[in-house]
């Protein structure tokens, strides 16, 4: 079950979500947000799967309140207005929906959430530790088994991800946040909008970028605070 909230300032729109996802047996409505600080006061207090989220807001955009999220759940933008998509993309949304679209459309939007939530880190039984821990990834219509200790780093691309292991790269259709809630904590970090890296590849930490192998990764502003951690 995929728990959404809508957030946006016009009741039409709520009433157009809430309408479609009722065909939808997966979807479980949570709560109604006009702005963007009602939804803050409810992501407080309350775990969900998914955010519809209009850009075009009183007071706080769309985009704005996404920045503020440290560790934002799945995020489909449903907006009027096209030209925010670039923006709204290097923020690893999951879709954007320019208003009016259909069922079909929305739907396919969705599918590409519950796709993309549907891939868990699976523990393999009896002897294997946690570096044999495996993980399925979707590329294109064929799905790879590789082990977590494989891969160096994550890539954004777009509305992809480039997982660059040691031996090849393989480019999957979802968002690096999707990798966030399924990648542990203890064998990897997100240290750049666009780059999460496998900690027991880095080889040094050098002014803001760290070296892993023949790769240089730099360090976002808002993630010095997770490599700080890190090094302490």
């Amino acid at each position: 079950m995929i728990k959404y909230i809508i957030v946006d300032d016009e009741t039409a729109s709520h009433d157009n979500i809430k309408d479609y996802a009722s065909n939808l047996s997966y979807l479980s409505f949570q709560k109604s947000c006009y702005n963007a600080f009602e939804a803050l006061d409810y992501l407080n207090k309350h775990s969900i799967d998914l955010i519809f989220l209009d850009i075009n807001m009183p007071k706080l955009s769309g985009l704005e309140f996404l920045k503020t999220l440290s560790n934002p759940p799945k995020i489909i933008i449903t907006t009027a207005y096209k030209e925010f998509a670039l923006e709204g993309y290097e923020l690893n949304i999951d879709d954007y929906l320019l208003k009016p679209f259909n069922f079909s459309r929305f739907v396919k939007s969705v599918s590409k959430v519950s796709d993309a939530l549907s891939i868990k880190a699976s523990p393999i039984q009896n002897t294997e530790t946690i570096e044999d821990t495996k993980i399925f990834i979707k590329e294109d219509k064929k799905y790879y088994q590789i082990k977590l200790k494989n891969i160096l780093f994550l890539e954004a691309y777009g509305n992809y991800v480039k997982i660059n292991m040691v031996d090849k790269v393989i480019v999957s259709h979802q968002t690096l946040t999707s990798f966030t809630h399924n990648l542990p904590e203890t064998q990897f970090i997100r240290i750049h909008k666009s780059f999460i890296i496998s900690i027991d590849k880095i080889e040094l930490i050098e002014g803001n970028r760290i070296h892993l192998r023949n790769h240089k990764i730099p360090i976002g502003k808002m993630y010095k605070l997770n490599v700080n951690r890190l090094i302490k």
